[in-house]
């Protein structure tokens, strides 16, 4: 039944689903990249909001939308819908966007903020879901490492967009203007439309009942109300490790701020973001392919140890020069083990439980970014930049020796 589903024409060696969903993904990317990686640096610059209040609205914003991802994530397996519940959460963050271009207060862009968050929260589990759906057992890395780079590569080419743009508009200053936010406030609802409407017209619903029989009955009786009742300890356990990770993963505004901290002009902070992401794209499908042939467990510990050393030379630069350096690495460890975590989820979890695990999933995430972004914020805010990232390091460096110690591969 799985292999049947996964089956088909194949597009760059994944699904018709897979690779339609990385261009809606894409399409995203561009979009979101454009407006929100510089929404910190309007907010500080323009606003003039400081950095509690800017951690503040990055730790609802991921955290109370976290919600929504295990919300929909168990509806997408109750009603064996996952398409439709994509397609709203797109929708909602593309129409939330244009109102950032009246934004004047920090409550109107934690209010635009939140309803994109919300949209991503209600699209994220039931849309990693079907790429799962959509792909046999011994692809789902590659699945999920395609998917991840398309995305990535959106990002990098909505960074370079918005480089071009604030470049034009304000030839190099250090700080960002009004009327350079306005301008891609405009210029990236386009590509965010066009992603929904891709959804719509391209990705196929995969036919499954309502309440798929489980092999186990004693699933089958209970649902899915608990990462319990989804999945056996091992996804308990990765659950708890990936909210110890999350604690010190706090919102990449904070990177946005350390480099203009160090002295990149506006520009500068987005080229870096470009080639964050680039080496992100690079990396994400080679290591979903590494991680179906040998394992996810090396992978994922792999990526979270480059993360921690990444996090603890943001705390020690000084030089501008060391931050090309740093994304670089940065961007490495989401290559490794954004796409392979998610893979790793459905190697933990039957069939007819993955929307559900995938919320449970996303929840735990978002919900670990609210304390993160606000811990970071007040971090720096007391103790200056150096603390936010030497408390990243430490947090990861201690999720990921409880995962190389606790965690079994099968």
């Amino acid at each position: 039944m799985e292999q049947k589903q996964a089956g088909g024409k194949k597009f760059f060696g994944v699904s018709r689903n897979v690779f339609f969903l990385g261009w809606v993904s894409l399409l995203t990317d561009v979009s979101s990249e454009m407006i929100f990686t510089v929404m910190p640096l309007f907010l500080l610059n323009v606003l003039k909001v400081g950095t509690p209040i800017i951690g503040l609205i990055e730790g609802i914003a991921e955290g109370t939308a976290s919600l929504f991802k295990l919300v929909s994530g168990w509806l997408s397996d109750r009603l064996g819908q996952r398409k439709s519940l994509a397609v709203f959460g797109y929708s909602l963050s593309t129409l939330a966007k244009p109102f950032l271009y009246i934004a004047s207060s920090w409550g109107v862009v934690l209010a635009v903020r939140f309803s994109d968050r919300v949209g991503k929260g209600i699209r994220s589990a039931p849309r990693d879901a079907l790429v799962a759906d959509s792909t046999s057992p011994n692809e789902m890395g590659r699945s999920f490492g395609f998917h991840r780079a398309m995305d990535t590569m959106g990002a990098v080419l909505g960074l370079s967009l918005a480089a071009l743009i604030v470049y034009l508009v304000e030839r190099g200053g250090l700080e960002l203007t009004w009327h350079a936010f306005r301008t891609l406030v405009i210029a990236g609802i386009g590509p965010a439309v066009l992603a929904v409407l891709m959804l719509l017209l391209f990705v196929r619903e995969k036919k499954r009942g309502a309440q798929p029989k489980s092999a186990d009955p004693a699933a089958g009786q209970q649902g899915c109300k608990s990462p319990a009742k989804a999945a056996d300890g091992r996804f308990k356990l990765f659950l708890l490790l990936m909210v110890l990770f999350t604690l010190g993963n706090s919102s990449d505004a904070f990177l946005i701020l350390r480099a203009q901290n160090l002295g990149f002009s506006v520009v500068g902070v987005l080229v870096l973001f470009v080639v964050f992401n680039l080496v992100y794209a690079l990396a994400a499908m080679p290591a979903g392919m590494v991680s179906d042939r040998l394992g996810r467990k090396g992978v994922i510990v792999a990526g979270w140890a480059i993360y921690a050393l990444s996090y603890l030379g943001l705390a020690l630069a000084s030089a501008t020069w060391q931050l090309w350096l740093l994304f670089a690495l940065y961007g490495l460890y989401y290559g490794i083990s954004e796409g392979v975590c998610r893979a790793f989820v459905c190697d933990l979890v039957p069939v007819e439980k993955r929307g559900t695990a995938y919320g449970w999933y996303h929840t735990a995430v978002g919900a670990s970014l609210l304390p993160a972004s606000v811990i970071a914020g007040w971090l720096w805010h007391l103790i200056g930049p150096s603390a936010t990232f030497y408390f990243g390091a430490g947090m990861a460096g201690v999720a990921t020796l409880g995962f190389l110690l606790l965690i079994r591969e099968r």
